[in-house]
């Protein structure tokens, strides 16, 4: 039976319990919104194919748990991703400060190269906002990743923040797969790039 889809790509979100990553997926893969928190037990996942590109991609997306004790059950998840996104909460200072221990994370168990995306969730709450979009935009500027500013509630900028990242990773592989392309350009390139992190 012939395949459905040209690529599939895995993609892991990360970042504490309770800053919205279920609502995210959930949004991205069935484009609903449920306003009960639930939190996940250890992992689970969603599949969407989008075209990018002119390739129809299927996105696995896996949903992490972001409390102390699912962490070894979780960081097993990292090895085969080839997209992560760190999500914190623009409303809680805590869930932003504790991104650069998920940066540690991603650098203990990922794969080498795997492509990172910031996003600061629930930016439908600006009247609780307690960390400044400028401080998301530095922090992704410091590490050389992608950032959003996405509302799983509103929708706004969810599409756009997983299928640039499908789209990145797209551009990788084709790369690498081109003949006599070395990783160097790769990573030059992708430096290019890099100031495009921030959407307002």
């Amino acid at each position: 039976m012939a395949k459905s889809y040209d690529h599939l790509f895995k993609l892991l979100l990360i970042g504490d319990s309770g800053v919205g990553k279920t609502c995210l997926i959930v949004r991205f893969s069935e484009d609903s919104f449920n306003n009960t928190y639930i939190s996940t037990i250890g992992i689970d996942f969603k599949i969407r194919t989008t075209e990018i590109q002119g390739k129809k991609i299927k996105l696995q997306v896996w949903d992490t748990a972001g409390q102390e004790r699912f962490k070894t059950i979780t960081t097993a998840y990292y090895r085969g991703a080839m997209g992560i996104i760190l999500v914190y909460d623009i409303t809680d200072e805590r869930s932003f400060e504790n991104i650069q221990n998920w940066m540690k994370s991603i650098k203990e168990n990922a794969s080498a190269g795997v492509e990172r995306m910031l996003l600061g969730n629930k930016c439908d709450m600006e009247h609780k906002r307690k960390v400044p979009k400028e401080r998301g935009e530095k922090l992704a500027k410091e590490h050389n990743i992608r950032f959003f500013e996405t509302s799983a509630k509103s929708s706004q900028n969810v599409d756009e923040a997983f299928n640039t990242l499908a789209s990145d990773i797209l551009m990788k592989i084709s790369k690498k797969s081109a003949p006599g392309r070395k990783e160097v350009d790769l990573k030059s390139s992708s430096k290019k790039t890099s100031n495009k992190c921030s959407v307002v």
